[in-house]
């Protein structure tokens, strides 16, 4: 009778939605597994499972009178989550058919996001064989009953989800060493817990996302600001969205493909929003690449309309490029402006600011979101469409390995054109609620470490490239806020991350991924991390290897999963989607897996030289330079050889690196003596693509023609 009254109460007042009661297994021995977001979660299991469970509880929840009562409206269990012998008595209990509830973070989260999760859940799984039972508690983590930290929006009364996902079951793993099952069980379960997280993650559009934001974390919540620092609210973003917006459908059609020309400014960001909020279909233009590459980029995608701004035209020094753009449309923004008559302004105050979902276009999550295109260093541009179910699933997997929250600052630098500048530096944290400095260029070195020092920023997201020159005009205070450094794009080099360890203290975590995967596919975390890795796969994630002939170890990776693209805009078929053969992306990379999950590149397939009948990989050449000459920048690629089938050529800025200081380091990383190039030539600087990664393309070029 009490747990009936309490079950109308909560559902009255938390409005509680359940879905997924269908998964409840109907016999077996079950291990139920949950999030914990706040003192209420126990309570709201209890009340809404439709089957009798016994709650495993931390100890110390017992030190509080309110819960000892509501605990003793059913079967619980005290123990110490660390502790091997309180493991023992839940697996008698399993064992003994009884179902079991344990929360295997054992205790409320202070982020927000997932935390350290306890080998002892993933013991009791695998030693009992039990059919595991993932639920998802959403909302009860904003309420009054939660532990967040610092200024989370609290309601009194939010509304509570609970999703209850399908059984899985976590197999024994293969090893005689009883510590190492054990550890092993733990990542088993804490992957599980990930998977939960994103799996359970909703999925809407770029703008229904935005708008979520805004409803959580509140309208007068500071959200963004950029180089005019004036910080600007989820309010004021969704304005400057929605007038955006609505000025662009005055020059654009329903769904057309609008090309954004534009830098990383907070307009750019509204821009983006807006166009989805009436959907359009933001394509994003890389302003670096020149007439061609940009004529070329909207040929691919069939793109008529650009708009751009004429501040950032002058300021750039584009006006060549632009006057150079043919059959293209090009629209500023200081003249659109002008088009926002009377009219709009009492649609924008009377409606849409109020209720933007009424005076919007409603898109489809499995409608094209955004077009990045590739960076065009192996031939013509290839336009790679996203849905907004791409985006979002990429950002969901995101966050639920990293725990990025309120309390963030993002210091976005990477260009947004650029995939990992588009998805992880603009969007997710505009949608997961955590503040954002936009920087126009990651190529002012001396003053972004600065920036970071003055704004307080803590996430900051880069390349390897990127992350060493700021490294070396940074003072070692610059950085003392920073929580998260991420690298990504290329290849981290060695001494990059020593600097950064030895100077600021901070450990970069390398991560992986490709445009047509939105991007991220791999990156280490804080609770998952090997050196020399790039982490292990997002949740959700499925992946195989093919075999490379030459290569004994690992193989080329194809991946398919939530986040991989619809298809390509090809340049021979212009303006038509070509959609993916199968669901799967080879991303052309050889890597190797190993018995953790961990991925290990070793090189894309293209960059393998066949040197006297045997494969060198080009990525073990540049290792082998680093390691000679760790304070410069090296880059190899290969050439036709009538004698070796190929030889290799190496481009550096060390103008004292000769073959013997390469023979001494290969021999020191036990690399083969084919791997030390034949042919050195020094340059001031390497060529850069505008993403920050090294234009090989340039590079094969010049090495050709020698």
């Amino acid at each position: 009778m009490i747990a009936a009254l309490l079950q109308l109460i909560c559902r009255i007042l938390f409005r509680v939605d359940v879905t997924g009661i269908s998964n409840l297994p109907k016999r077996g021995k079950l291990l139920i597994i949950a999030n914990h977001e706040s003192f209420l979660d126990g309570l709201l299991l209890g009340l809404f499972l439709p089957i009798r469970t016994t709650f495993v509880v931390h100890t110390t929840v017992l030190n509080h009178w309110l819960f000892r009562q509501i605990l003793r409206l059913t079967p619980y269990l005290a123990v110490d989550p660390s502790s091997p012998m309180a493991m023992k008595r839940v697996i008698k209990l399993i064992e003994a058919g009884e179902p079991v509830v344990i929360f295997p973070e054992g205790r409320i989260t202070l982020t927000g996001s997932l935390m350290k999760v306890y080998d002892g859940p993933g013991f009791v799984a695998v030693k009992t064989g039990a059919m595991v039972l993932p639920i998802r508690i959403d909302g009860a983590g904003r309420s009054y009953f939660s532990r967040l930290r610092g200024e989370h929006p609290r309601k009194l009364f939010p509304k509570v989800s609970i999703t209850i996902l399908p059984t899985r079951h976590i197999t024994m793993p293969q090893t005689n060493n009883a510590k190492a099952r054990r550890r092993q069980a733990g990542e088993a379960m804490r992957r599980e817990m990930q998977n939960m997280l994103f799996s359970s993650a909703p999925i809407s559009s770029l703008f229904e996302a935005f708008l979520d934001a805004v409803s959580t974390y509140g309208r007068n919540t500071i959200l963004i600001e950029d180089m005019r620092q004036v910080e600007e609210s989820y309010g004021d973003l969704l304005k400057k969205s929605l007038v955006l917006g609505k000025l662009a459908t005055k020059v654009t059609r329903l769904h057309e493909n609008v090309g954004l020309l534009m830098p990383n400014v907070t307009n750019t960001i509204g821009l983006i929003f807006g166009l989805s909020a009436f959907a359009r279909v933001p394509c994003m233009l890389n302003y670096t690449a020149g007439v061609t590459g940009i004529q070329d980029a909207c040929k691919v995608a069939g793109i008529k309309t650009i708009i751009s701004s004429r501040e950032f035209i002058k300021t750039a020094k584009l006006e060549n490029v632009m006057a150079g753009l043919t059959q293209i449309h090009v629209i500023y923004l200081e003249d659109l402006r002008r088009q926002f008559t009377w009219l709009d302004k009492l649609w924008l105050m009377g409606l849409a600011f109020w209720l933007p979902k009424l005076a919007t276009v409603k898109s489809h999550p499995s409608d094209p979101a955004v077009v990045l295109f590739t960076s065009g260093s192996e031939g013509k541009p290839k336009g790679v469409v996203h849905t907004h179910s791409s985006i979002l699933a990429n950002i969901a997997q995101i966050k639920s390995v990293i725990d990025f929250s309120m309390h963030d600052k993002f210091m976005m630098v990477l260009p947004i054109f650029h995939a990992f500048g588009f998805t992880c530096g603009a969007i997710m944290p505009v949608v997961a609620g955590s503040r954002l400095f936009v920087y126009p260029s990651p190529l002012h070195y001396r003053v972004i470490p600065e920036v970071i020092y003055e704004r307080g920023c803590t996430v900051l997201f880069g390349t390897s490239t990127f992350l060493g020159n700021y490294a070396k005009h940074a003072n070692p205070y610059d950085f003392y806020k920073l929580r998260y450094v991420v690298a990504g794009a290329e290849k981290l080099n060695e001494e990059v991350r020593k600097t950064w360890a030895d100077k600021f203290g901070l450990r970069i975590l390398e991560g992986y991924g490709a445009t047509e995967c939105a991007p991220v596919l791999a990156v280490n975390t804080p609770m998952a991390n090997k050196i020399g890795s790039v982490g292990t796969l997002m949740p959700g994630l499925e992946a195989q290897m093919q075999a490379v002939p030459g290569i004994e170890k690992g193989g080329v990776l194809s991946v398919r999963g939530p986040n991989v693209m619809r298809g390509y805009y090809m340049f021979d078929k212009p303006g038509i989607v070509q959609p993916t053969q199968t669901q799967w992306y080879n991303t052309g990379d050889i890597v190797e897996i190993d018995s953790d999950g961990f991925v290990f590149i070793k090189g894309r397939v293209k960059r393998f030289a066949k040197v006297a009948g045997e494969m060198v990989s080009l990525e073990i050449v540049e290792q082998v330079a680093h390691h000679a000459s760790p304070a410069y920048q090296h880059a190899a690629v290969s050439k036709a050889d009538a004698q070796r089938g190929e030889s290799i050529v190496l481009y550096t800025t060390d103008e004292n690196l000769m073959r013997e200081m390469l023979n001494h380091s290969a021999k020191i990383t036990g690399s083969p003596e084919l791997a030390i190039a034949r042919k050195i030539i020094f340059m001031k600087t390497l060529p850069l693509l505008g993403t920050g990664k090294t234009d090989y393309a340039s590079l094969q070029h010049m090495a050709e023609s020698v």
